[in-house]
């Protein structure tokens, strides 16, 4: 899933594996065909072992992984600390609304996903964000220093 909370945008993806390459074909989708004119992309993620630079130069040729790495600013969560990706809200939210029963097949899976996501979209619904840098320094005082 890839999220624009202060668009009220997102973008789910159902593929089969979540390989590294997976994830760079996502993100090559993400930067051009989702923000084919953004200079740069900011990316925050979990840290799953395929959501690297690396993944890029493992599917593209060097000249157009450099390129799509040029474009992107990540932000990498903490360990254990995936409730504080945005994305993660949404797909709290997915969960909830659209996969809250058994689903038999892949493609109608992925036809009831692209039907959140384009209701979603459609309805501009926002990501109510209530975390603050007040909340961040009390809840994770142990990973900023102390004066």
């Amino acid at each position: 899933m890839f999220s624009q909370p202060l668009g009220n945008w997102r973008r789910v993806s159902v593929r089969e594996r979540k390989t590294s390459l997976d994830f760079a074909e996502e993100t090559a989708h993400l930067l051009d065909v989702d923000f084919p004119d953004a200079e740069v992309v900011v990316l925050v993620m979990d840290n799953l072992n395929t959501h690297t630079i690396g993944s890029l130069y493992k599917r593209f040729p060097p000249d157009k992984a450099r390129e799509y790495a040029k474009r992107l600013e990540i932000h990498d969560t903490p360990k254990h600390g995936s409730w504080l990706n945005v994305a993660e809200i949404e797909l709290s939210i997915l969960t909830k609304q659209c996969l809250n029963r058994r689903i038999g097949d892949i493609e109608t899976y992925r036809r009831e996903i692209e039907a959140w996501q384009n209701a979603r979209n459609d309805t501009e619904k926002g990501i109510h964000w209530q975390f603050t840098t007040t909340d961040a320094h009390a809840k994770l005082k142990r990973l900023y220093t102390q004066f």
